[in-house]
C-alpha cells in the first residue's frame, strides 16, 4: 500500500460534474449533493487504514458541516475486482454499519476520480457555493492511527470558513493516504 499526498489546493478550480450510483439505490449528481454554502467531495474506500483511522471523525464532521449548509458526498473509485473489500456490496455494508450520513457513491469506471485528479484515500475537495475549490487538505493530523482527541479539526474549520466567507484557508496541510487502486485494463 503506497502512501500518497494530495497536491496543493488549486483555488477556484471548478468541480467536475458526475452521476454515480449510491449504496442507497439512488443515482446522485453534483447538483444533488451540493449545499447552499459549499460542497465537500471525499474520495474514500473501505479497506484503507488511513480512512479507517478517521471514519468516526468523518461522520462527526460531515453531520456538523451538513448542519451549516455544506453538502457532503463520499466516492469510492478503487478497483473492486482486485480489491473486493471495496466492491459495491461491501460499500453497502460499511455505510450501513457506520451509519454514513452522506451518500456513498461507486465510481466503478474511475472516470470521476480521474476528472477530479484524486490521488489517494482519503482525498478531500472542499468547494464554495459557486463550486470553486477552496480546500484540498487533510481531515486532521491522523495518519494510519487516529490523532489525539484534541487534534485541530483542519477540514471542519476550513469548510466552516468556506461556509461563512466563500474562501478557504491559504495554509493547508496535504491529506495523506493509500493511493487510488487504478484498474489495470485502463
Amino acid at each position: 500500500m503506497a502512501s500518497t499526498e494530495t497536491p496543493i489546493c488549486d483555488f477556484g478550480w471548478q468541480a467536475p460534474q458526475f452521476s454515480l450510483p449510491g449504496v442507497d439505490g439512488k443515482t446522485y449528481s453534483l447538483e444533488d449533493i451540493s449545499g447552499p454554502k459549499g460542497t465537500l467531495v471525499m474520495f474514500i474506500c473501505n479497506h484503507c487504514p488511513y480512512v479507517i483511522a478517521v471514519q468516526a471523525r468523518l461522520i462527526r464532521d460531515a453531520k456538523e458541516l451538513q448542519e451549516i449548509g455544506i453538502g457532503v458526498v463520499a466516492i469510492n473509485s478503487n478497483d473492486a475486482v482486485r480489491y473486493p473489500s471495496d466492491n459495491f456490496d461491501a460499500m453497502k455494508e460499511v455505510a450501513a454499519e457506520k451509519g454514513y450520513p452522506f451518500p456513498y457513491l461507486f465510481d466503478e469506471h474511475q472516470s470521476v476520480a480521474r476528472s477530479y485528479d484524486a490521488v489517494c484515500t482519503p482525498d478531500f475537495f472542499g468547494f464554495n457555493a459557486d463550486l470553486g475549490l477552496q480546500y484540498r487538505g487533510r481531515l486532521d493530523a491522523s495518519r494510519k492511527e487516529t490523532a489525539p482527541a484534541d487534534a485541530k479539526r483542519e477540514l471542519f474549520e476550513a469548510m466552516e470558513m468556506v461556509a461563512k466567507t466563500g474562501q478557504g484557508p491559504r495554509e493547508q496541510t496535504p491529506s495523506m493516504g493509500c493511493s487510488i487502486k487504478w484498474r489495470e485494463d485502463d
